[in-house]
């Protein structure tokens, strides 16, 4: 096993041989999927995380590794590569303990310390250090050279400072020890700039703020930063909350043996330490710490972008139902839209029932009869503008006809105007207005939330907290490899699925989407898996990453239909074979499946550990991993921020989730915070995620409102209504987050059936 290989596995807690097997996997072009579900056998039953952790890692490694190589090299063609030097830096486990180590050796401006050291001053540098019990002035005197500008003890001794303090800056050991105290005493500071007070008060939050590095929350790290991009905040950081950096001088001088034992040379060296610190060191480590604190936040949110993003693509589908998508509007009235069982559009009209026109009558009248037309089951409402007065419309049509038995849900439309507006919509919908396309995408979306979402940069779906200020390309990267193994992990029908969608499928890709779809347009629906085969460019490996994660309802062949990979399709046969039956007699049939023996079915291909996972799929074929949906209504008559009184308990849904709590849709346009301390009456909560799930429903306690800056504050904590109102945050200054795509009346996540049982909802 390599060196990398280590590594991994003691950082992971895992054998090298699982880390090994993943990376041999990857090398052979397998997908993270693909190897997470089918390759279980040869790496030990690692994650889908597990194994992003092992390439990420083996990326940084590699980089480093390549990083190290260099510096040897170049400290190598200086000829100052001592075998203790080279052994250090092969230690080196981190790049900014190899860039310290880098650090006396990297090209530089000519500073002072070369200067002084051109015109001899090295050895003066050395006795001083080496002979406190010296005169520093007496040492001095032997170095003076009037043709350097060095000619007094005085000048003598300036250009040993320079030299010293260039040492003490760039002792690798030192730095290191340094940061790491810097890194558990220091404090982020932010103050609000002189006369900004009025117009920065989106961060009234961070006018005076102080937290230790180490502990200071990714969202305020990211505010104060904001803030001061934005010239409202001056932000710092400081070594220590009082001032006089003792701790790190004596650091410097315990590292090169300086003490103030009263001989003369002490009292000079401990000033070069104090100088060394202030004017080399600490904007060193000042600079470094600043990087290592945004990355670290900076990480943390795209993280928690990440499982949010998850979680919504997670949400329940309402399926194969007929609905009626209202996109809610005043002026430009409601536009409407009907998709079949698949998504496909029907009809569309525009409604004009509000203010200015007043056509409430009329709008009554269409949307009825769109209703009774096409036999909808289910209808989506978008909950922006107008949401609430739409839905009210929509109550008193089916109090007034009593027939129509379809149901009402509210459904974010954020985002729909993203696609709308999108190329990849123009060549989906041509034939359609843009205003209409997004009540299309309402409607689809509550069919089938995976397969709209996707069809949408998950930059601009807004789940998570300031993710337009940090690194665009790590976001992406991260958010890609979420709706991958999201994909993957729910399954796609591959005969009603766009492009969008199997070009996230493990193997596929955006090119071979397209063909895939050209071809089932000129040929009809597939018939099986291998059918795939057929597809121009699409070969024997695209096909083994792919194939498993398809399915084909109506296919000839019922494995088709689960999760079983046609690799694995002679293994069912054997089982078939041993027990005399049919396939369709076993499918399902957990109670059968469980009295079989994988290692009765195992061969060198496929072991006992890759049989037991061929069994489990038969036992549950198919099984769509979301949970079941459901719907909730909001509260009557609660439709503005004016409506909201502390003490009201409501019913709400859960549309963002920051480490510093919960925003929850009331149905006011305006999203309320539950704050982390708020969130559960059972103990300290860490993780948000541990208690909701975004599109969960919830049953909120109102406890403040605040008018002017337009925020709601609420708890999770019923019954404990002499609850001091939770703390207030600087996470979203100067507006709520936008509301994600699916903060629709469906559940999401394993808390689904307590919630909503919470909620006193409906099924």
């Amino acid at each position: 096993m390599t060196q990398i290989t280590n590594q991994i596995a003691a950082e992971l807690a895992v054998r090298p041989e699982q880390v090994q097997a993943v990376i041999d996997l990857l090398g052979e072009g397998a997908t993270v999927p693909f190897i997470a579900r089918y390759r279980k056998h040869l790496h030990g039953d690692l994650d889908d995380q597990q194994i992003r952790v092992i390439e990420e890692r083996r990326g940084y490694l590699v980089e480093m590794n390549e990083r190290r190589e260099t510096i040897l090299g170049t400290i190598s063609e200086q000829g100052k590569l001592t075998d203790e030097l080279k052994a250090t830096i092969l230690r080196a486990a981190t790049k900014a303990e190899l860039e310290d180590l880098y650090l006396p050796y990297r090209p530089k401006r000519r500073t002072k310390a070369q200067i002084a050291l051109e015109a001899g001053l090295g050895p003066l540098a050395d006795a001083l250090l080496a002979h406190p019990e010296r005169d520093p002035n007496v040492q001095a005197g032997g170095f003076l050279k009037p043709d350097a500008a060095i000619d007094t003890p005085q000048a003598a001794l300036e250009g040993a400072r320079a030299i010293l303090s260039e040492r003490f800056s760039e002792d690798a050991k030192l730095l290191g020890r340094l940061r790491d105290l810097y890194w558990r005493q220091g404090e982020l500071v932010a103050k609000v700039k002189e006369g900004k007070e009025e117009v920065g008060s989106k961060f009234r939050d961070l006018f005076d703020y102080a937290s230790p590095l180490m502990k200071a929350p990714s969202h305020r790290v990211l505010a104060a930063f904001r803030g001061e991009k934005e010239d409202f905040l001056d932000v710092r950081l400081r070594p220590e909350p009082e001032e006089g950096a003792v701790g790190y001088i004596s650091a410097i001088a315990s590292h090169f043996k300086i003490a103030d034992k009263g001989r003369p040379g002490d009292r000079w060296l401990l000033d070069t330490a104090r100088w060394a610190w202030r004017t080399k060191i600490e904007l060193h480590l000042n600079v470094a710490l600043r990087m290592d604190l945004w990355e670290r936040a900076e990480r943390e949110a795209i993280e928690l972008f990440a499982v949010n993003l998850r979680s919504l693509l997670f949400a329940a589908p309402a399926g194969s139902k007929r609905v009626l998508a209202l996109d809610p509007g005043f002026k430009a009235g409601v536009k409407m839209a009907v998709m079949d069982a698949t998504g496909r559009v029907l009809d569309f009209a525009t409604v004009y029932p509000f203010v200015p026109h007043h056509r409430s009558e009329e709008a009554q009248q269409s949307i009825r009869a769109l209703i009774r037309k096409h036999s909808v089951e289910l209808i989506a409402i978008g909950n922006g503008t107008a949401s609430r007065e739409t839905e009210r419309l929509v109550a008193e049509i089916l109090k007034r006809w009593p027939d129509i038995k379809a149901t009402k849900v509210v459904v974010s439309e954020a985002g729909a105007s993203v696609y709308s507006a999108s190329e990849y919509a123009s060549r989906e919908l041509p034939d359609l207005d843009v205003s209409i396309r997004g009540a299309v995408s309402i409607g689809r979306r509550l069919q089938d939330p995976m397969a709209e979402l996707i069809k949408i940069e998950p930059r601009s779906i807004g789940v998570g907290s300031y993710q337009h200020d940090v690194s665009q390309t790590l976001l992406a990267k991260r958010l890609d490899a979420t709706v991958e193994d999201t994909v993957n992990a729910i399954g796609v029908e591959l005969n009603t699925a766009s492009s969008k969608l199997l070009a996230r499928v493990s193997g596929i890709g955006e090119s071979l989407a397209e063909n895939i779809v050209s071809y089932r347009d000129a040929n009809g629906p597939f018939r099986n898996r291998e059918a795939l085969r057929n597809v121009p460019r699409l070969g024997p490996k695209a096909f083994e990453l792919a194939a498993g994660f398809l399915r084909i309802q109506d296919s000839d062949q019922p494995l088709d239909r689960s999760g079983v990979h046609p690799e694995a399709y002679p293994v069912v046969d054997r089982i078939l074979s041993k027990l005399g039956d049919e396939l369709k007699s076993i499918l399902g049939n957990s109670a059968r499946l469980s009295k079989l023996r994988a290692s009765d079915f195992a061969d060198e291909r496929f072991p006992p550990a890759a049989v037991a996972d061929i069994l489990t799929e038969l036992a549950k074929p198919g099984r769509d991993p979301r949970p079941d949906f459901r719907t909730v209504e909001f509260a009557d008559g609660v439709e503005d921020i004016k409506d909201l009184e502390p003490g009201m308990v409501l019913p709400g849904i859960v549309t963002n989730i920051v480490n510093y709590g919960v925003f929850v849709d009331l149905g006011v346009h305006l999203d309320g915070l539950v704050h982390i301390s708020q969130l559960s009456s059972k103990g300290f909560v860490k993780d948000p995620n541990s208690v909701v799930k975004i599109g969960e429903a919830v049953r909120v306690r109102v406890v403040e409102v605040d008018l002017p800056r337009k925020r709601i504050s609420l708890s999770m904590r019923l019954g404990e209504a002499n609850d001091p109102a939770p703390p207030k945050t600087a996470a979203a200054p100067g507006r709520m987050p936008k509301k994600p795509m699916q903060s629709q009346s469906s559940n999401s996540g394993n808390a689904f059936a307590e919630a909503f049982a919470r909620a006193g909802l409906r099924k």
